[in-house]
């Protein structure tokens, strides 16, 4: 009812915004960019601060934090150095200037983005947001409820986020017991940090805390460390990140009770048998148990709309949200963690991007399969599409090949000159089509390196075309070359299915 009473309010009436943007994040920020280049009038509600999860308390800050560390980890390499001819004297560090560089970068990003806002034309307004329908939004904080308002838009986009999650029993004191909001921080430097979960965040920050001196210990549920993962550079990874360092680790455990204090205390519970099989006592303890969907307030029942479990708001391929009877609720979208379509922060930037091209009926499905991953650690792992079990296991369900080429660093002129030369990188395909089903990298710049499969996924792109691209030499661009030029196909030219 509350959506067909918009609906023919505003049959009535102008809006007050062609666009209103429920979250100011890199997803959100990325629509109103593209929705400003399409001439569309924008506001962007923000209820914390501008950047979100992204620029304050995520991928910024933890980057500043994985270059610093990298460098002290990368002067510390006495045997490294040497092979260059040089020596260096003790290498120290001060705790407080690698935070404040991870905090002044966040401020300059942070200032940039609201900056920019300005310059398009895009209105800021800050404040929680609820839905009154589909083409309504109230905002504002309880505590100062004369900075709120209403407004009114043809078209709402939902980019609310995400925020760390954190399992039952585990007692969260922000000091000892932490997510990765307050790791980001690095108010201590522990002598020995707990990690539970070791995917992207928690590899990570294990890739800082053993730079700076720290024990590790990582605890995963999962019966192998870094899961999700193809196998074979999950492998890798644990030969060149976890075994050489001050890492050790329990998998198929679970931390069923955490309590915060010092030390802290770690329940670990067989995830099989359900018997608690070991306690740990550390300094500190970082949770890296993955993300929740942030919808707290947004008022979803005015709209017609349910969460489905863990808490995604569902939504098409168009990025169209749909309520409890899977239709379209007409002028409402969703884009980024919320949605859980691919909970990365580029990701919820394409999505803004395909969620305003549709709003102006330009049709636009976003191939998420084309979206690269990256890990940030020392060396850096990257990918993009399927793992090769994924491939297949599709393959035989759908009955198309599957082959697999593969190429490692040690032969690559940039990176014997660099003297860094542990890497793997692998292009799984399929040897009649040539499409490319997935490629995955290990090693230094891997997260550039994998930026060329993503476009060429993206393009349809096949590896009969790619094996006649000239590559940069001495570049490490050319391990990818050799990926192309090195995968055996049934023909010059693709085959039909």
């Amino acid at each position: 009812p509350a959506r067909a009473a918009a609906a023919a309010a505003a049959d009535g009436g102008e809006y007050d915004y062609d666009l209103v943007i429920i979250g100011a994040g890199v997803g959100g920020h990325g629509a109103a960019i593209h929705a400003r280049e399409c001439g569309m009038k924008t506001a962007i509600i923000e209820g914390g601060d501008m950047g979100g999860t992204c620029v304050n308390r995520g991928c910024i800050p933890s980057k500043a934090l994985l270059a610093a560390s990298g460098r002290v980890r990368e002067l510390r390499n006495e045997s490294h150095l040497k092979q260059f001819g040089i020596q260096v004297e003790a290498v120290s560090f001060e705790r407080e200037e690698v935070a404040e560089h991870a905090n002044q970068l966040v401020k300059k990003l942070r200032g940039n983005l609201t900056n920019s806002m300005v310059a398009l034309g895009v209105d800021t307004l800050y404040g929680h947001a609820s839905l009154v329908d589909n083409h309504t939004v109230s905002y504002g904080y309880p505590s100062r409820p004369e900075e709120g308002g209403q407004i009114t838009a043809k078209n709402i986009i939902i980019a609310s986020g995400s925020t760390p999650f954190v399992p039952p029993g585990i007692e969260v004191d922000g000091k000892t017991v932490f997510t990765s909001d307050q790791g980001v921080k690095l108010e201590t430097l522990p002598p020995w940090v707990a990690i539970i979960g070791s995917g992207y965040i928690g590899l990570e920050f294990s890739d800082v805390y053993t730079a700076l001196g720290s024990d590790v210990t990582f605890v995963e549920a999962m019966d192998n460390l870094t899961p999700g993962f193809d196998e074979e550079i999950a492998k890798m990874a644990k030969r060149v990140l976890i075994d050489p360092r001050t890492i050790d680790y329990h998998t198929g455990v679970f931390a069923t009770k955490v309590k915060a204090g010092s030390p802290v205390t770690i329940e670990l519970t067989d995830k099989n048998t359900g018997e608690v099989v070991d306690e740990l006592e550390v300094d500190a303890c970082l949770v890296a148990t993955g993300r929740a969907p942030f919808t707290k307030g947004l008022e979803l029942g005015n709209i017609g709309v349910e969460t489905v479990k863990p808490g995604f708001i569902p939504c098409n391929d168009k990025m169209q949200v749909l309520d409890t009877k899977g239709e379209v609720v007409e002028g409402v979208w969703c884009i980024g963690d919320v949605n859980g379509k691919m909970m990365l922060a580029h990701a919820a930037s394409g999505q803004g991007i395909s969620a305003v091209e549709n709003m102006n009926g330009r049709e636009h499905v976003l191939n998420h399969n084309s979206i690269p991953a990256a890990c940030f650690t020392h060396p850096e792992i990257s990918f993009c599409g399927m793992t090769q079990e994924q491939a297949e296991a599709k393959g035989e369900e759908e009955g198309f090949p599957v082959a697999v080429a593969k190429t490692s660093f040690k032969a690559n002129s940039k990176a014997l000159a660099e003297l860094d030369t542990d890497g793997l990188a692998k292009l799984v395909y399929n040897p009649k089509s040539g499409e490319i089903l997935g490629v995955h990298i290990i090693g230094i710049h891997a997260a550039d390196l994998i930026q060329e499969a993503a476009n060429a996924i993206a393009k349809g792109n096949t590896v009969h075309d790619l094996k006649f691209c000239v590559h940069t030499h001495p570049t490490l661009s050319e391990v990818v070359d050799e990926l192309f030029k090195g995968a055996k196909l049934e023909a010059h030219e693709p085959i039909a299915a």
